[in-house]
């Protein structure tokens, strides 16, 4: 009888202790608050200068000083003067050199800077190279392949014309860029000035 008095009264002593527990769990559960979490707002105002940057930053590059010396490098052929288009081959690799790309997009900048480094190669073989007039056309020839991709791609503030001579390498390579509608053929000089026709109109 001892034993079963003494039974009960741990029991109860235990369901006391476990139910206590309990409530000063869930007491402890009711004082804990999760903080409030506050989501930023956007305005769409506060993205609008940094896309309006850009913008700015790309339309700051610009390949007119690049065409305006290959012009001038195109008419010295015209004119059959070796050591003027050799001398117009090396301003045209600083200005190059000098031109800033880091405005455009990745995509554009690994354009240009291709088209650039395949540019300077042509022109130091046209530097390189006065009174080889010959030598001259020839990398005069692949210049002007290229610099017709820079118009099309990066575009420029004048309008331009592609001209053909079908006579200069079998027809294969005779394009040329012009800043007139008068044909000046640059690959033959005053033997033929005036060979070839307008194929294109770049704006």
């Amino acid at each position: 009888m001892k034993n079963i008095i003494l039974s009960s009264i741990a029991f109860v002593f235990l369901f006391t202790a476990c139910n206590q527990k309990n409530k000063e769990v869930e007491n402890l559960n009711s004082e804990i608050v999760a903080p409030a979490v506050e989501t930023p707002s956007i305005d769409v105002n506060d993205i609008k200068p940094e896309i309006e940057i850009k913008k700015a930053a790309s339309s700051s590059f610009s390949i007119n000083g690049v065409v305006n010396e290959y012009l001038s490098l195109k008419n010295a052929l015209v004119n059959d003067d070796s050591k003027a288009a050799a001398l117009a081959a090396e301003k045209l690799v600083v200005t190059l050199s000098d031109l800033n790309s880091s405005s455009l997009d990745s995509k554009g900048k690994n354009n240009f800077d291709g088209i650039a480094a395949e540019m300077i190669k042509d022109l130091k073989h046209i530097s390189g190279n006065a009174g080889k007039m010959d030598h001259q056309r020839e990398y005069f020839a692949l210049l002007s392949k290229e610099v017709t991709d820079l118009v099309k791609n990066f575009g420029t503030d004048r309008k331009l014309y592609k001209d053909y001579c079908p006579m200069y390498d079998g027809g294969k390579s005779g394009y040329w860029i012009s800043e007139t509608k008068e044909i000046k053929n640059p690959y033959y000089g005053s033997e033929m000035l005036s060979c070839g026709g307008i194929v294109e109109t770049l704006k």
